[in-house]
Parts: structure tokens; C-alpha cells; sequence
């Protein structure tokens, strides 16, 4: 059984928004509190991109590629992770995966398709 479970995806038309969620169903709370998590996102034949890093203490970080489009957050209460995804561009379609630092945890993938 996954320690992450992202949700959220799905079809869009290009300026469109969708929110991914990524659950640490397994992750005691106090783990989490103290964990860094990250998207990433996956097209067929490329490497894994990050396109969101939240810390422990909230501290944010995006490539220019999303920069001032997609947000990261995390609800601890709820052992959640979200991505808020704006203004979406076709070059957005991809796997998007939810990975936590520390343990090297991984989601099973939500795909996000945006049509242009």
C-alpha cells in the first residue's frame, strides 16, 4: 500500500485550473509535520520535472516554468499536500507525481491533460 496518493487530475481546456491532492495516508502525523514534499511532473520519453517544493516551515519553491501559475500547500492537519495549478498551458500535460523527500516516498501519478 502507497505511503502517497495524489488525486485531482483530469481534462482541461488550456487556461483552465485543476487542483491536485496527495494524501500520506500512512504517515504518522508527526512525520509529516517534519517532512518536505515536492511535484513532479513526467511526459512520455522525458525525465521527471519538479514543479513545486513546500518545506516543513512552508517555504515555497517553483521553476520559471510555473512560476506565479501553480501553488503549493499543505494542510498538516489533514496530511495533505496540494497543487493549485492556474492559467494551464497544453506544455502542462503530463503525469504529475507527489514525492516526499526525506523517506524518497512516492505517489502513483495523476495524469493532467490540458487541451489547446
Amino acid at each position: 500500500q502507497r505511503q502517497l496518493v495524489e488525486s485531482g487530475g483530469g481534462l482541461v481546456q488550456a487556461g483552465g485550473s485543476l487542483r491536485l491532492s496527495c494524501k500520506a495516508q500512512r504517515m504518522i502525523l508527526s512525520t509529516f509535520n517534519g517532512a518536505d514534499f515536492e511535484w513532479y511532473r513526467q511526459v512520455p520519453g522525458n525525465e521527471r520535472e519538479m514543479v513545486a517544493r513546500i518545506t516543513s516551515d512552508r517555504v515555497t519553491n517553483y521553476p520559471d516554468s510555473v512560476k506565479g501559475r501553480f501553488t503549493i500547500s499543505r494542510d498538516n492537519a489533514k496530511r495533505t499536500v496540494n497543487l493549485q495549478m492556474n492559467s494551464l498551458k497544453p506544455e502542462d500535460t503530463a503525469v504529475y507525481y507527489c514525492h516526499e523527500r526525506a523517506r524518497d516516498y512516492w505517489g502513483q501519478g495523476t495524469q493532467v491533460t490540458v487541451t489547446g
